[in-house]
């Protein structure tokens, strides 16, 4: 197995102050997206099943691409030599906590809401009970089988939420889980004498008398998976870099559902990850394209002062035309403000929208290529 290597930030530096001696000039612009920094080149990639680009004739490194991220289900031989041979990282997508196939077969593992009844599925989502030591197994087992046959630029891991759907401007947001396991661990953590009853009086009991613990144990759930997920990356293949794709929204919007229902804290996360990837979604979530570096300036702002160790930013951004086209014009436009400072690196979803209109292609082609000019 190949292992991509990037050039060293000494070398990289030592170029930089050739150029000053040179032309006494650095450039501050907008081009300043293309700094190197961590060692690593500024990331430019494409999001989903980038071997659909190379079956209808293009190359990664013709397209400008130095990175792409596929799910892990698309991840082949082919496709990954054929990346390592036209020097574009692979990145591999773990669906961590999408369990729709999973639940189907493990009814044990449904995520049961207040009423005491199985959640129903959240538009075409449908999330797992992230307490199931089975259901944890399972996606340990198939992590380390990836990373036992392929070695990987890093593993970014998706859906690490509490069963819920936000990738749109309504997003639906059950209150979940509230199964026997969970409930039972939740009391045991915080010493908690929850009384004996049917599931739906045990979720009103917490809700009504626990409801901050509550909380706080379901991020806590959440951010033990990302511990574990990345300690077995990490003994498998030290230099991969752990990433999350996670939701963008501002820790005020929809009434807090970030942390209160979807269980997420960001600054958690930023202490755990070594990438964090914001799902820039601006057509699902009615936003303007501005929203985009909006959002990226205060992720950056608030990990600058809450984490010691800062992780990458690598903002996936939206080419997909749901609910509504997202124009070739639009689609240069949110690429430029994902790349915008704190960003290290950007990349798009999906390859699928770039085969739909040709000119988003070109769009990307010529964007990402000139970032090296720059």
């Amino acid at each position: 197995m190949r292992m991509i290597v990037f050039p060293s930030l000494y070398v990289k530096r030592t170029l930089l102050l050739v150029l000053i001696a040179l032309v006494g000039i650095i450039s501050c612009q907008e081009s300043k997206s293309t700094v190197q920094t961590n060692e690593r080149p500024f990331i430019k990639g494409v999001y989903g099943n980038p071997g659909s680009l190379l079956e209808a004739g293009y190359a990664f490194d013709e397209l400008g691409l130095n990175a792409i991220f596929v799910r892990s289900i698309s991840l082949n031989d082919n496709l990954y030599e054929t990346a390592n041979k036209q020097n574009a990282a692979v990145f591999v997508e773990f669906p961590t906590l999408n369990g729709r196939n999973y639940v189907e077969e493990h009814p044990e593992a449904w995520p049961i809401d207040k009423t005491g009844n199985p959640a129903p599925p959240a538009d075409w989502f449908m999330g797992v009970c992230p307490t199931d030591p089975d259901f944890k197994e399972y996606r340990s087992n198939q992590l380390r089988n990836i990373l036992s046959n392929y070695e990987v630029g890093g593993i970014f891991l998706d859906y690490v939420h509490w069963h819920a759907q936000f990738e749109t401007a309504d997003p639906i947001l059950p209150e979940t889980c509230f199964c026997d396991r969970c409930t039972r661990t939740f009391a045991d953590h915080y010493n908690l004498n929850i009384p004996e009853s049917d599931i739906a009086t045990r979720a009103d009991w917490i809700l009504e008398n626990a409801d901050p613990s509550w909380r706080e144990w379901r991020n806590i759930v959440l951010n033990e998976w990302m511990i574990d997920m990345k300690t077995i990356v990490k003994e498998k293949q030290p230099d991969a870099l752990v990433g999350i794709f996670y939701c963008s929204w501002f820790p005020e919007d929809h009434d807090g559902a970030l942390y209160n229902t979807l269980g997420i804290d960001v600054e958690a996360f930023a202490e755990i990850a070594d990438v964090l990837s914001p799902m820039m979604f601006h057509k699902m979530k009615e936003r303007e394209p501005e929203w985009v570096s909006d959002y990226t300036t205060w992720l950056g702002e608030r990990i600058e002062s809450a984490v010691e160790e800062k992780p990458l930013v690598w903002p996936i951004v939206q080419a997909h035309d749901s609910p509504v086209e997202v124009s070739p014009v639009e689609f240069r436009q949110v690429m430029i403000e994902g790349s915008k400072p704190p960003s290290t690196g950007i990349m798009m979803f999906s390859d699928r929208s770039l085969l739909d209109n040709r000119e988003k292609i070109d769009v990307m082609r010529e964007y990402y290529h000139s970032l090296d000019e720059d």
